[in-house]
């Protein structure tokens, strides 16, 4: 049986520090499926769709073993229904530690034969998250390098909407 990794997230936008995680689960697992959660509560720069076909861009077009899904409700429900055998999270720092081990427990609890898997950023990475990439780009700041270049465009294109 393959072995099956879930790497969750909203990915809005997509950041090179999510496509380095996905590159290096793509080395430990032979299926990484990229979870797309569904939040209804949140409002995201792209839609759901739009975020599908940057995933779709730039990651699965590289990686022949990884599938683009989306999902809702509990991570672990998920993980079960796709038969993975451990959830993908990337931490950059310790506060991202401090957020995620409390849901590594709890997920351990509901499904303990899903094992959570937490890859820490590469050091070029280790600052950047989405919600700095929107604001940079909001502000007039270059995002080149930080972000593939599909998703520096698609914001180019909503910005001028």
């Amino acid at each position: 049986m393959a072995r099956r990794a879930i790497y969750p997230g909203t990915f809005d936008p997509l950041t090179n520090g999510h496509v380095d995680i996905i590159a290096r689960a793509c080395h430990l697992f032979d299926e990484v499926i990229v979870a797309l959660l569904v939040n209804p509560g949140k409002l995201p720069l792209f839609t759901v769709p739009e975020r599908i076909e940057i995933l779709n861009e730039a990651v699965k077009s590289q990686f022949s073993q990884v599938s683009i899904e989306t999902f809702s409700g509990l991570l672990v429900d998920f993980a079960r229904q796709r038969q993975a055998h451990a959830i993908i999270r990337g931490i950059r720092s310790f506060k991202d530690y401090e957020y995620e081990l409390p849901m590594v427990l709890m997920n351990r609890r509901l499904n303990p034969e899903v094992e959570t898997v937490l890859l820490v950023a590469s050091e070029e990475n280790s600052y950047v998250s989405s919600s700095l990439i929107k604001e940079v780009f909001t502000l007039g700041g270059s995002i080149e390098g930080l972000v593939p270049e599909t998703v520096i465009e698609r914001m180019k294109q909503k910005k001028t909407q």
